[in-house]
């Protein structure tokens, strides 16, 4: 604490994380409620549930590229403030979507899907910025640490906004949700506003989206891998609790963003320390026992165990996977590259919400999580191969 208050750039990197975490309280409040508002208002199965969930990362994926260069031509706070706008229009879409005169029938759905989609694209250009803003404020040497700060205020949203967005959705409805959606994303382009931008680093040649994907794949899949018992976790555990005629889903989604934040808080540094690879390894192992824990679950103690080892596990692998992707690139192509990496992530975030939907459905809420496991203990597999390289 001494250091943050004597380095005015820690500070500002302390305060673009809560500008953050504010910010993706929208993202996170609305995750989980979306879930349950297509399964018990519109009347619809898993598969639609999921599919409305991880949407969202469809736009993100398409659009990580376009983000990357943004930031790295216009700079970060550019992309980032932007990201924020595009926020408050997604939340105000899937408002719009549950007005009484549409009914609870396709063409809600249909709008609210539009939503997500936005949403995703206010997603990439916000992620993108945010790190892209804050690694050239810190410098190279410091980018595991602005990664493990960016996840801090993300997933510490998640914490606090999984059972407060089943909370409003109990007692405001989803138009009340969707309100403060919409107004949170405003608070954190305030606060943004006033921290003053970095200049982009002088521009070199440009090769093609594909070439910096080839360099960043390996990382990248590693993410991706780990990606996987999030996104499950994300969409599905309030639905398992449902099922299983448990209290207390929302706080899932607590134990897992507690035990995110808690790494990021103990081992942020650690990447910069001792490099990604021994970090994301131990870290996948522990996601591993988390999602084996939800998976086997005889009771919510249990489960709520498993959560927790889950946000412990997946806390460090995006900075330490990320530090091994942007040392592949040079300065002018950080951007790019911290876009093309974070995509790999929204693939698995896309595709799991349905195919995890449609295993629900066929063989029951606690397979989803067992599909978790073998994603992260295959993300172990490709980290040996990279020591080993």
């Amino acid at each position: 604490m001494t250091n943050i208050l004597r380095d005015s750039s820690l500070r500002r990197l302390v305060w673009m994380t809560l500008a953050l975490f504010f910010s993706y309280l929208a993202v996170a409040m609305s995750m989980p409620a979306v879930a349950v508002h297509v399964s018990r208002t519109l009347g619809m199965d898993n598969v639609a549930s999921g599919l409305a969930v991880g949407i969202a990362f469809l736009s993100t994926i398409l659009s990580r590229g376009w983000a990357g260069r943004l930031a790295d031509m216009r700079g970060g706070k550019t992309s980032m403030l932007a990201g924020l706008a595009v926020y408050t229009l997604a939340a105000l879409l899937c408002l719009a979507s549950s007005l009484p005169e549409l009914g609870a029938g396709t063409t809600s759905y249909v709008i609210l899907l539009a939503g997500r989609l936005l949403l995703g694209l206010g997603e990439s250009l916000t992620l993108v910025g945010v790190l892209a803003w804050c690694m050239a404020m810190m410098g190279p040497a410091r980018s595991g640490l602005v990664m493990a700060m960016a996840g801090m205020g993300m997933y510490g949203a998640f914490a606090v906004g999984g059972p407060l967005g089943l909370w409003l959705l109990q007692h405001s409805g989803f138009v009340g949700l969707m309100v403060i959606c919409a107004a949170l994303p405003l608070l954190g382009a305030l606060m943004s506003w006033w921290v003053a931008p970095v200049v982009p680093a002088q521009a070199g040649q440009r090769p093609p989206f594909a070439q910096v994907i080839g360099l960043i794949w390996k990382p990248g899949t590693v993410v991706g891998l780990q990606g996987i018992g999030f996104a499950a976790l994300g969409a599905f555990l309030p639905l398992y609790f449902l099922a299983k005629g448990w209290q207390g889903a929302g706080y899932g989604l607590t134990c897992f963003g507690v035990g995110f934040v808690v790494m990021r808080l103990l081992c942020g540094t650690l990447p910069d320390r001792i490099g990604g690879v021994p970090v994301a390894l131990a870290s996948l192992l522990v996601e591993a026992l988390g999602q084996a824990l939800l998976w086997l679950a005889p009771n919510p103690t249990v489960a709520l165990a498993g959560a927790l080892l889950t946000g412990m596990g997946c806390s460090m692998v995006f900075p330490a996977m990320g530090l091994e992707a942007v040392k592949r690139v040079p300065a002018h192509l950080r951007g790019t590259a911290i876009g093309g990496f974070a995509a790999f992530q929204d693939l698995a975030y896309g595709a799991t919400g349905p195919v995890a939907g449609w295993i629900a459905d066929h063989f029951g809420h606690a397979q989803v999580f067992f599909i978790g496991a073998v994603a992260a203990a295959l993300g172990v597999f490709m980290t040996l191969r990279l020591r080993k390289r």
